[in-house]
């Protein structure tokens, strides 16, 4: 009897050692595959048109905006730039283009110049480009501006990456969709100050440490992933001070997804006073702390 008792015990024993070495290997395996995805999200920063590149942002004034690096000009662009190199004309939401042929300015990498420039909605938008510099129009709600990029800049090159919290299994909860009663847009700020009524298809809703929470996403009827700006108890502290972004699977047929907190981002903002960042909306911003993802850049 006591042998067979000895080898029941040992059986458990060895059940529960396998378990937890399964475990242990899930959690390897899983943190490999976010180091996997936050060093892509590197990549894609450093890129020589990324993020880390801006240098500029210039709004135009209905009519004629004369630019250059001379002070004289409407649009006073960075100082290794030509002092003057043609003229932007805004009309309504258009936007053309007049160039100084001493000027040394490509559009598109040709001579040619557009009877109007595409703005950045397109998403392919004119790029126009003088030594390590190129900038193109963007349209913001009812602003329509420059965007100034280097490929030498100084925070391109000194950018050593971005510290983050340690890699938890915890953060990745399961979370399923709750379909607004009505309402199929959003209310979504940005750092200009405007209010963009964007897409939603309801709300998740999840739980942290037995806590009931929900995030609204955006994204449009048969996207395959959903975006999600939102804040926490953490942000000015440890994260940025205006939120974070995170990209999650559509639901399932069973209406359900995976919220990885691990994945969380920082926005543009954090990086660079040129980029015009949404805000989380009121209802994402979460009481609790979220200790998982990126921190704020800079910080240890």
């Amino acid at each position: 009897m006591r042998g067979r008792v000895t080898a029941f015990i040992l059986t458990v024993l060895g059940l529960l050692i396998s378990c937890n070495e399964q475990k242990a290997t899930d959690k390897q395996a899983y943190v490999k595959e976010i180091d996997r995805w936050h060093q892509q999200r590197i990549e894609r920063l450093k890129k020589s048109d990324g993020w880390l590149t801006l240098a500029g942002l210039l709004w135009l004034r209905e009519g004629p905006n004369t630019f250059g690096s001379a002070q004289d000009n409407d649009l006073v662009f960075p100082e290794e730039l030509p002092a003057h190199m043609g003229t932007f004309i805004l009309t309504d939401t258009t936007v053309r283009v007049s160039l100084l042929p001493e000027a040394g300015v490509t559009i598109n990498e040709t001579n040619k110049i557009p009877e109007a420039l595409r703005s950045d909605l397109t998403g392919h938008p004119d790029i126009m480009r003088h030594g390590t510099y190129s900038w193109y129009v963007i349209r913001r709600s009812e602003k329509t501006g420059i965007r100034i990029k280097n490929s030498a800049s100084p925070v391109l090159r000194s950018f050593t990456g971005i510290n983050r919290f340690p890699v938890d299994p915890k953060w990745r909860v399961r979370a399923r969709l709750v379909p607004h009663d009505s309402v199929t847009t959003i209310a979504v700020p940005n750092v200009l100050g405007q209010i963009n009524k964007i897409r939603s298809p309801g709300r998740l809703v999840f739980e942290i440490d037995g806590q009931t929470l929900h995030l609204d996403p955006t994204g449009e009827p048969g996207d395959k992933e959903y975006f999600i700006i939102f804040g926490d108890a953490s942000n000015g502290q440890t994260t940025y001070g205006a939120g974070r972004f995170l990209v999650v699977p559509a639901v399932d047929e069973n209406g359900e997804t995976w919220i990885d907190f691990n994945k969380a981002y920082n926005p543009p903002c954090v990086f660079t006073p040129y980029a015009t960042c949404p805000l989380p909306p009121q209802q994402n911003i979460l009481s609790v702390e979220v200790p998982a993802g990126e921190k704020v850049w800079g910080h240890h």
